[in-house]
């Protein structure tokens, strides 16, 4: 991962500006560099993944068709650098181009020239020759500022399902202000909003140039070539995930979702897989399944274990780097931060490929109870128009904050265009077991063992242990009497709490972004209005058909 940070006006608050970026130096700890554009200040924390030399380095700088090196920028006598006389395009972007090296030479034939091995030169020469137009082109995950010199324009954008993290804000007197994460923003604006994935801002205005959520047809493709292309779009997902000029690592929980990912990696590479598990001390429910499939694909795996006391210290460290309340994503954060911070502790890995998003297309314990196939898409365009302010969330900022980078093969573009778009019938459970069309497409790989592609699926959170969920409520029960979460309640109107424990995280994120509660839209629930999903905990363990999942 990276930081970047733009302050779109003239401004002599580059001491503020600074530490404003610093607040997320963890997340590009190789080197900072701040640049004023003439109109405002441009500024990149750097993790070295693609094109690793110094040339690499942001924000890029372009004149006419080449990049500028730093060099020619001009420095004042604290060493603080301006935009050259001759520089027509400035950008910061934190985010991983795929299959930019094919572009890269269709630019080099129109007369680009390059300094660099970094992916994310390309974006300024796509600017200069499709204008915005370019976002729509784009398979990436990112997050980029842009400011155009000769139209005295800042442009900002993000990729179409958030997976890399964007926040904007306003100054008092009007000033847009772009940056990695809500902490970067909360001492310049007054409140800090998600830029909207999908989307680009110019002129004031967040334009939608793609939204992942909206289905325009309905695929009529037949069970066979559903899961035939299920197959082919995730391994090409992988595949290209793998491409980077550092050490790559894999989150292996023992579910399906992180096992195909590595089961498909490891059958792509020549080299044994690095694999990390995380388990409670006393009742970690995945480890074994982990072990099960490290043992199976020959993966050099490693295994973090975690007690009681760990959960509950780290439980502040986790809402502060989180930026929510969500009661999920803090259960689930927890065991991802840890087994994070062992492997930047004890590895040399910086890029991690996890098992996200798989539920929000194929369906979690809960859609089961969905009344009907309408419903069912309803609910997954819901899912992945939030995801950013959960599942995605969670494991950016569990992976950033460790200086390390996360990739999502099952976020995919194409995947989730083509997931989407499965007529909802196929993708509902009416064949007695969940994601019956991701194991149906990997049944024939023989990729990981058959008893973990058929393996009903645990919520993270409590396949980590299921004590973790309990030591957090009796953390919370010792903190407050119950007249004390009642009137602890009655503060918020936004997203009130309804837990002591959801109490606990809502005071703890109110102690490190008072006021700014609006960043997330409310609690991930089940749908309460499906018969059987009436609960008061979104834990799946709650629901009449977790079954078999938890042991």
């Amino acid at each position: 991962m990276c930081s970047i940070i733009g302050f779109c006006k003239k401004t002599d608050k580059q001491e503020a500006i600074a530490d404003a970026l610093s607040k997320t130096h963890s997340r590009g700890p190789d080197q900072t560099r701040i640049i004023d554009t003439g109109n405002g200040l441009l500024g990149f924390n750097r993790l070295s993944i693609m094109g690793i030399s110094e040339a690499g380095m942001q924000p890029f700088l372009f004149s006419e068709k080449h990049t500028l090196p730093v060099t020619a920028c001009p420095a004042d006598e604290q060493g603080r650098l301006s935009r050259p006389s001759h520089c027509d395009i400035m950008l910061v972007c934190n985010g991983e181009i795929y299959g930019f090296r094919p572009i890269k030479e269709e630019l080099a034939g129109k007369g680009y020239r390059f300094i660099s091995g970094s992916d994310c030169e390309i974006l300024a020469p796509l600017y200069r020759e499709y204008g915005t137009d370019m976002f729509r082109m784009l398979d990436a995950e990112f997050a980029m500022i842009l400011y155009d010199v000769e139209n005295d324009t800042y442009i900002a954008a993000r990729d179409p399902i958030g997976i890399r993290p964007l926040y904007y804000g306003i100054t008092g007197d009007g000033v847009y202000v772009f940056a990695s994460e809500p902490k970067s923003l909360t001492p310049l604006v007054d409140k800090v909003s998600p830029f909207p994935p999908g989307h680009y801002f110019k002129d004031g205005k967040f334009v939608c140039y793609r939204d992942m959520s909206h289905v325009e047809k309905v695929s009529t493709d037949s069970l066979e070539q559903v899961t035939s292309k299920i197959h082919d779009l995730l391994i090409k997902g992988v595949e290209k995930r793998l491409d980077s000029d550092t050490p790559v690592g894999f989150l292996l929980s023992g579910g399906l979702d992180s096992s195909l990912v590595c089961g498909i990696a490891a059958k792509l590479l020549d080299k044994p897989l690095k694999t990390w598990a995380i388990g409670m001390d006393i009742d970690a429910i995945d480890l074994k399944y982990a072990r099960e499939v490290a043992d199976y694909i020959h993966a050099d795996h490693h295994e973090v274990i975690i007690s009681a006391r760990d959960v509950t210290d780290a439980l502040e460290t986790v809402v502060r780097i989180l930026g929510t309340y969500d009661i999920t994503t803090i259960r689930a954060s927890i065991g991802m931060y840890l087994v994070c911070k062992a492997i930047h502790e004890t590895s040399d890995v910086r890029v991690i490929l996890t098992g996200e998003i798989s539920d929000e297309l194929f369906g979690y314990k809960y859609t089961d109870f969905a009344p009907s196939a309408e419903e069912f898409q309803k609910e997954a365009e819901k899912r992945i128009h939030e995801i950013h302010m959960y599942d995605v969330l969670r494991a950016d900022r569990c992976i950033s904050v460790n200086s390390l980078e996360a990739r999502v093969p099952f976020g995919d573009l194409d995947f989730v265009e083509y997931c989407m778009a499965i007529d909802p019938a196929k993708k509902m459970n009416t064949y007695g077991k969940g994601k019956y069309l991701l194991r149906k497409a990997f049944e024939n790989d023989h990729l990981i063992p058959e008893s973990i592609l058929w393996r009903e699926k645990a919520a993270f959170s409590d396949a980590v242990g299921h004590s973790l969920k309990d030591d957090l409520a009796d953390l919370a029960e010792r903190t407050y009497s119950d007249e004390a979460f009642e009137a602890g309640c009655r503060k918020y109107t936004h997203a009130r709490p309804f837990t002591k424990e959801s109490l606990l995280y809502r005071d703890l994120f109110e102690k490190y972004y008072p006021g700014q509660s609006e960043m997330v839209t409310d609690f991930w629930m089940p749908n309460k209005n499906w018969e059987g999903c009436n609960v008061s905990d979104p834990s799946a363990r709650v629901l009449s058909n977790y079954g078999e999942s938890g042991k």
